[in-house]
C-alpha cells in the first residue's frame, strides 16, 4: 500500500511540474510586461527598466522559473500587480470561499444523486426510471449558465428568496451567509447528477440480477437489506471514484457559476487575473487549481484501489 501511494504522488509532483512549466511558459510569452502593469501606462522606459532589473525580469526564463518555483515551494507566492496586495492570503481567501460552495454542492450530489440511481434502478423500465433520466440528462445537455440564468429568474427575480449574487461571511449570520450559497449550489448540483445518477442505476441493475442478491431474496432477507446492504455495497465502486473526481471538476470548472453569481472564489479570482492581466496572480491561481484536480485523481485512484477486491495496487488478486 505505501509503495503504491508513494508511486501516486510521484506521479501527482511529475504532473504538478510540468503544468507549472506549462503555466509559467505560456503566461510568460502574453503580451504583458509585468513591469509596466506595476508601473502604469506613463511611466518612462527608464522606470520600466529599472524595474525589470529589480524584479529579474531581464533573467533567462528557466532562472525565472526556477525563482518563481522556489518562491512557490517556499510559500511566497508574490504579489498581486493590481491589487497590491500579497496573492497568499489572497488565494487563501478565494479557496477557501470555493470549497465552501464546492463542498456544499459535492455532498448534495452524492446524496441526491446516489438516492436517484437507487430509485431509477428499483423501477427500470417504469415511467419512474425514465424520468429520473430525463431531469438528469438535462443536467449535461443544458450548460451551466443557462441552469444559473433560470435560478436567478426563479428564485431571486420571481419568488423573491434568494440574493441574485454576492457573497455574505458566516459571521454576518448563518442564514445570510447560506442564502447566498443556495443559488450557485443549485447550479452546481444540477449539472453534475447525471454522472452519479446513471452510474449508479447501471451498477444497482447488474447487480440486483446477480446470484447472490437471488439467493438473499431466497433466505426471506428483507429487500431493504438486500438493497441497501448487499447490492449498494457491491454498486458503488463506479460512483466512489466519479465523486472524487467530480470534486476536482467542481473546483475546476466553478468558473462560470462564480462569474455569474458574483461570488469571489477562485474561478472569479483567475477570470479578473486574466482580464485585468494580473499575470502572478494568475500563475498561482491555475497551479492550484492544476493540485486540487490531480489530488482529486489521486483520490479517486486510493479509492479505487481501496475499494474494488480484484484490484491491489496494480496487481491482480489470484
Amino acid at each position: 500500500m505505501a509503495a503504491y501511494i508513494a508511486r501516486r504522488l510521484a506521479l501527482v509532483i511529475l504532473v504538478l511540474v510540468a503544468v507549472s512549466m506549462l503555466v509559467f511558459g505560456i503566461t510568460t510569452l502574453l503580451p504583458a510586461n509585468v513591469a509596466y502593469l506595476i508601473l502604469g501606462p506613463f511611466a518612462s522606459p527608464e522606470q520600466v527598466q529599472a524595474l525589470e532589473l529589480k524584479l529579474g525580469l531581464t533573467d533567462p526564463v528557466w532562472q525565472q522559473y526556477l525563482r518563481w518555483a522556489g518562491g512557490f515551494l517556499s510559500g511566497d507566492l508574490g504579489e498581486s500587480t493590481m491589487m497590491n496586495r500579497p496573492i497568499g492570503p489572497l488565494l487563501r481567501e478565494a479557496i477557501g470561499r470555493s470549497l465552501m460552495l464546492t463542498g456544499a454542492s459535492f455532498v448534495l450530489i452524492a446524496v441526491i444523486g446516489v438516492g436517484l440511481g437507487i430509485i431509477a434502478a428499483l423501477r427500470h423500465g417504469r415511467p419512474l426510471d425514465h424520468g429520473v433520466s430525463i431531469v438528469t440528462y438535462l443536467g449535461i445537455a443544458v450548460p451551466e449558465f443557462f441552469w444559473a440564468i433560470v435560478v436567478i429568474i426563479v428564485f431571486a427575480s420571481w419568488l423573491g428568496l434568494l440574493p441574485s449574487s454576492g457573497y455574505e461571511p458566516i459571521t454576518a449570520g448563518v442564514w445570510e451567509w447560506a442564502r447566498h450559497l443556495i443559488a450557485p449550489t443549485i447550479t452546481l448540483v444540477f449539472g453534475h447528477l447525471a454522472h452519479v445518477s446513471r452510474l449508479t442505476r447501471s451498477g444497482m441493475i447488474e447487480v440486483m440480477r446477480s446470484p447472490y442478491i437471488t439467493a438473499a431474496r431466497a433466505k426471506g432477507v428483507p429487500e431493504r437489506v438486500v438493497v441497501l446492504h448487499h447490492a449498494l455495497r457491491n454498486a458503488l465502486l463506479p460512483t466512489i471514484t466519479v465523486l472524487a473526481l467530480d470534486f476536482g471538476r467542481l473546483m475546476g470548472g466553478i468558473v462560470v457559476v462564480e462569474t455569474i453569481f458574483a461570488y469571489p472564489g477562485l474561478g472569479r479570482l483567475v477570470i479578473f487575473s486574466i482580464q485585468n492581466r494580473d499575470l502572478p496572480t494568475l500563475q498561482a491561481a491555475i497551479l492550484v487549481v492544476a493540485a486540487i484536480y490531480a489530488l482529486a485523481n489521486l483520490a479517486a485512484d486510493l479509492l479505487y484501489a481501496r475499494f474494488n477486491p480484484k484490484i491491489r495496487f496494480g496487481r491482480n488478486v489470484g
